[in-house]
């Protein structure tokens, strides 16, 4: 099996062609993620700022100590018209006040360090806990088709690992370019007013680190994006393989697996040794600008520290401030192509946001007040985005309260007509109604809780049996439920499990049969107690001893309502009022005779 993944050279072009015109939306789309925070992030912001004038006030006390205590300067005029002259006077007073403003300003450091760390923590993680729910909110609102097309591992993976990346651009890349912007001009104007050769120095490498970091951005911004499509389809392969165990065992393909997960991380790692090679390229060039720039300060410090121009004092605390200086400009240059990155898996996630929920495209406006179930399709016909046509031409009338039973060979379409009932997807052409309204015109959520489902191979969640049964009515009382697992003909298993009710099922329900699995599947949709059920082959794999107790619970499930069931074993749709034959996509009969539904199938030289 030939596996493939996007190209470099294709995704780059996909990048430089989307980015200009995304690039806006993406930003306008981070400001409205931050405006509930906004506050927040401005209180994180101030701190930020106020780091400048401690990190100003840090090496002051290295150069009192140098020029007042080492050398013959005077204390500074501010210091020595707030402490008493026996103090400034002595060596070891002045060792006093130095040492107390050096621990002073490291308190007040130490405190806005970790006012401002633990501020953006708590921002952070609110930002992308909201944001992840808006997401999961949003992909369940789209329909069938795009989760078919885009991938259960893809989608999880953009919530899970590509949406904390807004955290890392709003609190680790914004706001610090900010601060850092502000924090050069500051060290800039107090470094020029000591020396401004000094100061020069310092803006003339500004460009050059520029000028690197928008050299590498771009290349950062395509191979990020590159590395996280790798992520996803590793991930993919991860998934199915974990997900699948059991058939992975049973045909001895865990070689096959591993290769394939091998494969897929192997392009990841060399996507990603490239990235890495380009950023630590950057750096090592930016390392190099600052060091020289640093070592030409020297120069011309020492220079003019021989020449008498500044004091060894002055020099000693300018070239506190260059390494300062330079460190605003080091975090301005490092942050643009860091940001890049984060931008490529925020688009990603934001991508999710673009698509239109189904409840958009496809809701009318009629909220059912109450359904008696009486269904009718019309000249409908199906074809999937790609594939020839599943359905051609199909009509038909079901009276409300009817039992139906939908047999035909497999790929006849049984599965298709089901979820046109449901509106997980539209007929191409024709319509369908309920209650001789066109489904399409029922508000989308109001009409899907007139069906209730049970499918060949039920979902129950890791929960507990109460919270299975009750997933479709949360708010039922355990008395209703404990009715609904009788009906179901579960309530004596039920009562075997180690708690009862109460035992967690676990992930995929191993711990119970086929059997039990349906029958709590059922139980979930008599408490539901919808108009309309539908019953995709809720005996195909379980034996026939547990087929009796499913067909007494379908039969308890059924009665009164209008109901669909798609047959495997075709004893299961004997007692149905109505059975509708399909074959190739079309409707061969709709009769309440069962012998002759058989011989419909029959002479259509399907097996039954």
């Amino acid at each position: 099996m030939q596996e493939t993944s996007p190209t470099l050279h294709s995704l780059k072009r996909w990048h430089l062609g989307s980015y200009k015109t995304t690039q806006t939306k993406l930003y306008s789309q981070l400001a409205s993620l931050a405006a509930p925070v906004r506050w927040h992030l401005a209180a994180i912001l101030a701190l930020n700022l106020v780091s400048t004038p401690i990190a100003l006030l840090g090496p002051l006390p290295l150069k009192i100590a140098v020029d007042s205590i080492f050398g013959q300067q005077a204390v500074p005029t501010w210091l020595s018209s707030i402490l008493p002259i026996t103090v400034t006077s002595s060596i070891s007073g002045k060792l006093a006040v130095v040492t107390g403003l050096l621990l002073a300003v490291s308190i007040i450091a130490s405190i806005q360090s970790l006012a401002a760390w633990l501020l953006q923590t708590y921002v952070g993680e609110v930002v992308v806990h909201e944001f992840r729910a808006r997401l999961l909110w949003h992909v369940q609102q789209l329909s069938l088709a795009y989760h078919d097309r885009r991938g259960a591992s893809d989608i999880a993976y953009r919530i899970q690992y590509d949406a904390p990346s807004v955290q890392y651009i709003l609190i680790q890349g914004v706001l610090p370019l900010i601060s850092a912007a502000f924090a050069f001009f500051a060290m800039l104007y107090v470094t020029s007013r000591i020396s401004p050769k000094l100061a020069a120095i310092a803006l003339l490498l500004s460009p050059v680190l520029f000028l690197l970091s928008r050299k590498s951005s771009s290349t950062v911004r395509v191979g990020a994006h590159q590395v996280r499509e790798l992520d996803s389809s590793a991930m993919l392969v991860l998934s199915e393989a974990l997900y699948s165990v059991r058939a992975v065992k049973a045909f001895g393909q865990e070689a096959w697996e591993e290769q394939r997960f091998r494969r897929k991380s192997r392009q990841r790692m060399s996507e990603q040794l490239r990235l890495a090679s380009v950023q630590a390229s950057f750096h090592v060039l930016m390392g190099l600008t600052i060091a020289l720039g640093t070592a030409m300060a020297l120069w011309i410090g020492v220079t003019q520290v021989v020449q008498g121009v500044i004091t060894v004092g002055e020099l000693v605390l300018v070239m506190a401030y260059m390494a300062q200086l330079y460190s605003p400009l080091q975090i301005i240059s490092s942050k643009i192509p860091e940001l890049q990155g984060w931008l490529a898996s925020a688009q990603r996630a934001f991508s999710l946001l673009d698509e239109t929920p189904e409840t958009v495209t496809s809701s009318g406006s009629v909220t059912p007040a109450s359904i008696r179930g009486a269904i009718s399709a019309s000249n409908v016909s199906f074809r999937y985005a790609t594939g020839p046509e599943v359905l051609s031409d199909v009509s038909f009338g079901i009276p409300a309260g009817s039992r139906v039973g939908i047999i035909g060979p497999s790929g006849s379409g049984k599965s298709t007509l089901i979820n046109l009932l449901t509106r997980f997807y539209d007929p191409t052409s024709g319509s369908i109604s309920m209650d001789g309204v066109d489904l399409r015109d029922y508000k989308l959520t109001a009409l899907r809780e007139q069906f209730s489902i049970v499918l060949q191979d039920p979902h129950l969640f890791s929960t507990t049996v109460a919270g299975n049964i009750a997933y479709g009515r949360p708010d039922a009382p355990r008395s209703e439920i404990i009715a609904a697992a009788e009906a179901a003909m579960a309530d004596e298993f039920i009562h075997r499990l180690p708690d009862g009710y109460d035992t967690r099922i676990g992930e995929g329900a191993a711990r119970l049969s086929g059997g039990e699995r349906q029958r709590i599947a059922i139980a979930r949709a008599i408490l539901k107690n919808s108009p309309v059920l539908i019953l995709d082959e809720p005996t195909s794999a379980i034996d026939v001893a547990a087929e009796q107790l499913i067909l007494k619970a379908t039969e308890n499930l059924t009665r009164g309502r209008t109901s669909f069931m798609i047959a495997h074993r075709l004893t299961t749709v004997r007692d149905c009022d109505l059975l509708l034959v399909l074959k190739h996509g079309r409707l061969v009969l709709l009769t309440p005779d069962y012998e002759e539904a058989i011989r419909a199938l029959q002479s259509a030289d399907v097996s039954v």
